[in-house]
């Protein structure tokens, strides 16, 4: 059906049992010695079903593991359009700051959260791809998150999923002060030349 071809993996659309499935398989690298290479692959796609499945744990909503092979997740396929696709709807904000505030509240960090990496399902967000999350309860880690949805949203937009991150967080001052930090910082300040 579908294929895609990204850095780290291949995603394919297939059918399974009549149903559409996502297969997730991560590239071998060339230029890593061979046996360093293996270890990596297996160690990422174990740890990325492992971070789905404590998400799904955590109600948060994300694709479902299906079953796992060396390299490779099977995952059940999300309906709907990538946000960075849709036209910026505030609508989409409040429910995807509960999706992230979840995931945080359950120690784990994205890594890219950004409008590619949620689709929109009837209003209802799901976060996918999760490649580059690690299992952590580093305030820094989760400020960082936000700043790279922040810079992929309209100021009003990220303004109405903070709110809604922010509600019920009992860690929530905490990453909003470390955002903050992380923002003063030189290599996050967007800089020009003048």
């Amino acid at each position: 059906m579908n294929k895609l071809k990204g850095a780290e993996a291949i995603i394919e659309v297939v059918k399974l049992y009549n149903k559409k499935v996502i297969v997730k398989t991560r590239n071998e690298k060339k230029y890593r010695i061979k046996s360093l290479d293996e270890k990596l692959r297996s160690f990422r796609t174990r740890r990325e079903a492992r971070i789905i499945l404590k998400l799904n744990n955590s109600n948060v909503k994300t694709p479902n593991v299906l079953a796992l092979g060396k390299y490779t997740i099977i995952m059940s396929f999300v309906e709907g359009k990538l946000m960075r696709d849709l036209p910026e709807k505030e609508e989409f904000m409040k429910p995807i700051g509960d999706e992230v505030k979840k995931m945080h509240l359950s120690g784990i960090i994205h890594g890219d959260l950004t409008p590619a990496n949620i689709i929109i399902n009837e209003n209802i967000p799901f976060i996918i791809d999760f490649g580059l999350a690690e299992i952590t309860n580093n305030l820094e880690e989760k400020a960082i998150d936000l700043l790279l949805f922040k810079r992929s949203v309209k100021k009003k937009s990220f303004d109405i999923f903070l709110s809604s991150y922010l509600e019920k967080n009992p860690d929530g001052k905490k990453v909003i002060s470390k955002l903050k930090d992380v923002e003063l910082r030189g290599r996050y300040n967007v800089r020009t030349l003048t």
